[in-house]
């Protein structure tokens, strides 16, 4: 059997093109390669500046996979890359700020980039926060309600709130910051804000982490507001079938989009139409306000 030719995409070859990394769906490493070639003017504006922890699937969604943090040694000089600091010492992560970076993540088989909340020129202070709402069932009208009083409750406080499909079972609820804060700080503003929206929907909502504790509440997740942890930003594709991806939505799409109906395959109808991030940094705000009105 003779091994495909590469095929280029955005300057990228792309090896194993034919490679299926999506069983039931039939998607190719090239196809996921194109799709992220395709969506780049509207996701870098997301990566740009942040490290990134990559989800590499090798032979696709249904086998081994990993999370690399590292910059492995046979990346080439133009992907950047920005120094972290870890709990082992200083390590490089790539940074993504162009197409061909973007692609070439996808030529590694990494379907999915998940960035830090902060970016290489400040990376102590965060310019995002994010309520992850993670259902511990499958009633859709329960984490989308959930969804609903998490942002209402920020909006209360005075921030801007923009929503957005996971991709997966749950809705991000994200406030743009200016990055004055620091990481601890903003966590415990949104611990704050989590734990008075459990004592007003006990039945509803939970902090608790663990599964087993659940029940069957929302947790509102508020563990990605921290040093060096990740969320998976919007255009960003999940591995799972049907390749869905997370996707900005506009607040009143909430009732109408659920967490995984955005997928590659129907993504370019919602680009045709006007961007409900646009204009996302404008609304930036510090939480000194909020605060004092929590």
């Amino acid at each position: 059997m003779t091994t495909p030719e590469p095929r280029t995409v955005a300057g990228v070859d792309i090896t194993k093109p034919d490679k299926v990394l999506f069983p039931d769906d039939g998607i190719t490493k090239a196809d996921v390669a194109e799709y992220y070639a395709g969506v780049a003017d509207r996701m870098l504006p997301f990566l740009k500046d942040r490290p990134i922890n990559m989800q590499r699937f090798p032979d696709g969604i249904g086998s081994f996979s990993f999370y690399e943090k590292k910059v492995p040694a046979h990346f080439p000089d133009w992907v950047r890359t920005v120094e972290v600091q870890t709990a082992d010492g200083a390590q490089r992560q790539v940074v993504v700020d162009d197409r061909r970076s973007l692609v070439y993540l996808a030529q590694q088989a990494c379907i999915t980039p998940h960035t830090w909340l902060s970016r290489a020129a400040d990376l102590d202070r965060p310019d995002e926060l994010v309520l992850d709402l993670d259902p511990s069932d499958d009633d859709l009208a329960k984490v989308r309600r959930a969804t609903r009083l998490a942002g209402d409750a920020l909006e209360d406080l005075g921030l801007t709130t923009y929503l957005k499909t996971t991709g997966s079972r749950g809705y991000h609820v994200v406030v743009p910051l200016r990055p004055e804060a620091g990481f601890d700080e903003v966590r415990a503003f949104a611990r704050a804000v989590a734990e008075r929206l459990v004592e007003r929907e006990p039945d509803l909502l939970t902090l608790e982490a663990r599964k087993a504790g659940r029940g069957d509440r929302v947790l509102v997740d508020i563990m990605r507001n921290g040093y060096g942890q990740t969320a998976v930003p919007p255009y960003a594709v999940r591995a799972r079938p049907g390749a869905p991806v997370s996707a900005p939505l506009a607040w009143d799409e909430l009732s109408r989009v659920a967490p995984g109906d955005v997928t590659i395959a129907n993504l370019a109808r919602r680009l045709a139409k006007d961007d409900p991030w646009a204009g996302m940094r404008r609304h930036a705000s510090g939480l000194g306000r909020a605060r004092r009105r929590l």
